[in-house]
């Protein structure tokens, strides 16, 4: 019998761990080579144990079972934790990490395993992704004590890794727009920072005329003085919005840590939940003082929000939100115009996250834009040049256009 090729092995392995077991006699039927099986390597064979226990179902139990079999196909019933954390180490051992993620994810939902996240051993060796952070939100009335500590560490692994790659672009916004007058030709009086401007003239002293003559005038750092702009954030905590709750609360913890900005968090429901505090001293104390799932009033917290506008034209209100909205629709756009209307600078985001297009009220969101709300979902990438828009004064559905952003 004649061996096949080193490419061909390949690619007919590939194409087995891809469609199972009981796909193997078929493309041994469709290879150009005679041969007598499909071998795969050690490794192989450990990938596609992997892969048998969430996506193969001989043994009939569904995806109702209570977890995995790392040993062969099939879910397979009651595994203990030991198995589990063996066959997240081999997932994690052998794919690449956008492929754990999804894996992941798809054995939480097919076989049940949610509740084994419950143990400390096999939470720790669960890889941290949004999507998990989304799950143990989800389920963070349930987790035991024992369990809590080993999750805070998980979900503020990724906090972290958000805050990294936000971090940097959003400080650079806020200080290039609150910057501008820092190179204006008429500089503002009240910018002028006096003791400064006094001290480097002390030699332009005149003696005669018994004044400082100041030869240079300095200006306080406009992005250092203290909550020049008031950024208030409104979070839908609906159970569909998890990544952009997540992004959401790393985005307002950067901006609260931001001297400049006055920065206010909300969350709702059919209620409101005011998180300022939580954000002040820590991202992940706020994600864990949201509770997903529940109605949505969003105009409840609309009018909440709107006790904190105190200067409108210096106001950014960003409402995330897919806007299926569970109170007045009539009232809510009737606010929402009205802010627009007394210079608040306004956003609706319908998703901040990297996946795709979100569902979401289309004839709502198109009302916004319409009165000027752009409404649209945004990558985390692209929030900073729209803050940097927003606090410089631009029209904000001119910048979204700009952007090449699609809008409603």
């Amino acid at each position: 019998m004649m061996n096949p090729t080193d490419n061909e092995h390949q690619r007919l392995s590939r194409w087995r761990l891809i469609l199972g077991a009981d796909a193997e006699q078929q493309l041994e039927r469709q290879t150009s080579s005679a041969i007598e099986g499909i071998t795969l390597t050690e490794e192989e064979k450990i990938m596609d144990q992997a892969l048998a226990a969430i996506y193969d179902d001989t043994s009939g139990q569904g995806g109702n079972s209570g977890g995995g079999n790392t040993g062969g196909k099939g879910a397979g019933k009651g595994p203990s934790s030991p198995t589990l954390t063996r066959w997240l180490g081999d997932v994690r051992t052998f794919f690449p990490e956008d492929v754990v993620s999804i894996i992941q994810n798809d054995a939480m939902e097919r076989k049940g395993w949610k509740q084994l996240l419950f143990e400390p051993e096999v939470l720790s060796q669960v890889k941290p992704d949004i999507t998990l952070v989304g799950t143990l939100m989800a389920l963070k009335g349930k987790i035991p004590e024992k369990t809590k500590e080993t999750a805070r560490i998980l979900i503020q692994s990724v906090v972290d890794d958000l805050v990294k790659r936000l971090e940097q672009d959003i400080r650079r916004a806020v200080t290039g727009a609150l910057n501008r007058r820092q190179h204006s030709p008429l500089p503002s009086l009240s910018g002028i920072d006096w003791k400064r401007t006094i001290q480097r003239n002390l030699k332009h002293y005149n003696q005669e005329r018994r004044q400082i003559i100041p030869e240079k005038f300095y200006y306080f750092d406009r992005a250092r003085r203290s909550h020049e702009w008031k950024v208030i954030i409104d979070i839908d905590q609906s159970g569909s919005m998890a990544d952009s709750i997540i992004w959401a609360s790393v985005t307002a913890s950067i901006f609260a840590s931001m001297p400049a900005l006055d920065t206010r968090v909300v969350a709702f429901d059919t209620s409101v939940v005011d998180l300022t505090e939580q954000c002040n001293n820590d991202p992940v104390d706020m994600l864990f003082g949201i509770q997903l799932g529940g109605g949505t009033n969003i105009d409840k917290s609309v009018a909440y929000c709107e006790q904190f506008i105190e200067e409108p034209k210096k106001t950014l209100f960003i409402l995330i939100s897919d806007l299926y909205e569970g109170g007045s629709q009539a009232r809510l756009i009737r606010r929402m115009r009205e802010l627009k209307e007394a210079g608040v600078k306004t956003l609706c985001l319908l998703a901040l996250s990297d996946e795709g297009k979100p569902f979401y009220d289309k004839q709502l969101a198109q009302k916004f834009t319409r009165d000027g709300t752009p409404s649209f979902a945004c990558t985390p990438a692209l929030l900073p040049a729209l803050v940097e828009g927003a606090l410089k004064g631009q029209d904000l559905t001119d910048l979204v256009k700009r952007l090449g952003i699609a809008i409603d």
